[in-house]
């Protein structure tokens, strides 16, 4: 069962801070692990690919056979079904149009002084998207990972997706191909992080590395960023809905399975303001345990990570749901735009009874990517700026110069560094002709200048 709390009990502070610090990330000691493959990938490259993909994928591979052909991606992407390729079109579709309305704009303009100011976006050179294989291989996550990058500009897109005992999603090859990538190498784990970060013989070094993976998968990606850039470091799936009782509590139930079931360390959570919904939803829940296909998964999420919490209004569900901070929120209330407004801290925001958190997995349009474990506190889901670069210009004139740049050298003073100051001072030496023409002090430099 899950847990019932209530914010008119006296020891509601102490269950609800239990709740947020709840570990549910399985703890392997995987980092030492993942170090040893990481080195290995480093020294031996191909090779060392090759041996781990043997081991843990029970695959054998090449050098020539790491990355799909392209008659094998066209032979796999021809087994999917129309409804299927149809249903992944559409998402495709829906996802670009939605992050081609991210793309910031460039910038540039002059002020009174006569600088010039401005910024301009670059994307990253290459990307290396990281695709979970087995039974968590999902076509969703290419299209989600995939597109924001190709609609930012990167030039060269790879796929890292692991086919243990050499089965393929042919859905996965076919979202990569809408998307358009052409190359997916099919390795995974640590061994694949390392070989995006470092590069092999076969498979060249990315700048950016995408796509959630498991613990061996997010050590890696802890311990390469710096030498590349990641997206974020995903946990365990969550949900936290708030519903008032003018809701079906089997639409509920099934929302916060439809997480539970990933995963048995999701977490779903329920607010509301009436008890007796509360009591509703859990017997649904537990209705659903009894046919859901995934139900051994996402009965155990329900039992040891899930709760139900009751409020006395929508203003005290709001401020607890900034501090779960979840990755997902559904707002299942009369006026869901209102309630929002006063909440901050969400990964993504499903607006009323109609609106389903796994509309957004799929078609919806804004990315499944989304920051977990209290994270979207300080950070954003995935997006087109996660391939891109903010690079600042600036252009002085002589008058610009004289105007900003005495403050820069009394600045620079301050704090003690002399040659900043005086390159500053040089030029403006020169601007108020206290220091001879460039060619003249060339020729000083140089000797050249007559002897007075």
């Amino acid at each position: 069962m899950p847990q019932f709390l209530s914010t008119a009990n006296s020891d509601f502070d102490t269950r609800f801070a239990a709740l947020l610090t709840m570990k549910r990330e399985e703890s392997p000691d995987v980092d030492d692990i993942v170090a040893r493959i990481i080195t290995d990938v480093r020294a031996r490259g191909d090779a060392a690919l090759i041996e781990l993909t043997a081991k843990f994928d029970r695959l054998e591979l090449t050098p020539e056979t790491l990355a799909f052909s392209k008659e094998e991606i066209d032979a796999e992407v021809a087994k999917v079904g129309a409804e299927d390729r149809a249903a992944l079109e559409l998402a495709a579709k829906r996802i670009r149009a939605y992050h081609e309305r991210q793309m910031p704009k460039d910038e540039s303009w002059k002020e009174k002084s006569g600088a010039t100011l401005g910024w301009r976006w670059t994307p990253v050179d290459a990307a290396g998207l990281y695709v979970p294989g087995g039974l968590a291989s999902y076509p969703s996550s290419v299209l989600m990972n995939a597109i924001p990058a190709q609609v930012a500009g990167v030039k060269r897109l790879v796929i890292t997706a692991p086919t243990p005992d050499g089965k393929s999603n042919p859905l996965v090859l076919l979202a990569a191909k809408l998307s358009g990538v052409e190359t997916v190498y099919r390795v995974g784990g640590a061994q694949a992080i390392a070989a995006l970060a470092y590069g092999t013989q076969t498979i060249a070094p990315v700048d950016k590395i995408t796509g959630p993976g498991n613990a061996f998968v997010a050590a890696a990606k802890r311990r390469v960023f710096g030498r590349v850039g990641i997206d974020m470091i995903a946990g365990p799936s969550e949900i936290l809905v708030i519903a008032d009782q003018h809701n079906d509590p089997d639409w509920i139930a099934l929302d916060m399975m439809s997480q539970a079931e990933h995963d048995e360390s999701a977490q779903a959570i329920l607010i509301t303001t009436s008890a007796e919904f509360g009591q509703a939803v859990a017997q649904a829940v537990e209705d659903r345990l009894q046919t859901l296909e995934r139900r051994a998964i996402a009965g155990a999420s329900w039992r040891d990570f899930g709760a139900i919490i009751t409020v006395a209004d929508l203003g005290e569900a709001a401020a607890l749901a900034d501090r779960i901070a979840p990755e997902h929120l559904e707002l299942c209330v009369e006026n869901p735009e209102a309630l929002a407004a006063n909440i901050t801290h969400a990964g993504a925001i499903f607006l009323g009874s109609w609106t389903p958190e796994a509309i957004g997995d799929y078609v919806g349009g804004p990315n499944h990517v989304l920051p977990t474990a209290r994270s979207a506190r300080f950070s954003s889901g995935l997006n087109v700026l996660d391939f891109l670069k903010r690079t600042t210009l600036a252009r002085m004139t002589p008058e610009a110069l004289g105007a900003i740049g005495p403050a820069a050298e009394r600045l620079a003073i301050s704090e003690g560094l002399e040659a900043h100051g005086l390159s500053v001072r040089a030029r403006l030496d020169r601007l108020n002709k206290a220091d001879k023409p460039p060619k003249e002090k060339l020729k000083a430099r140089l000797g050249l200048e007559k002897k007075s």
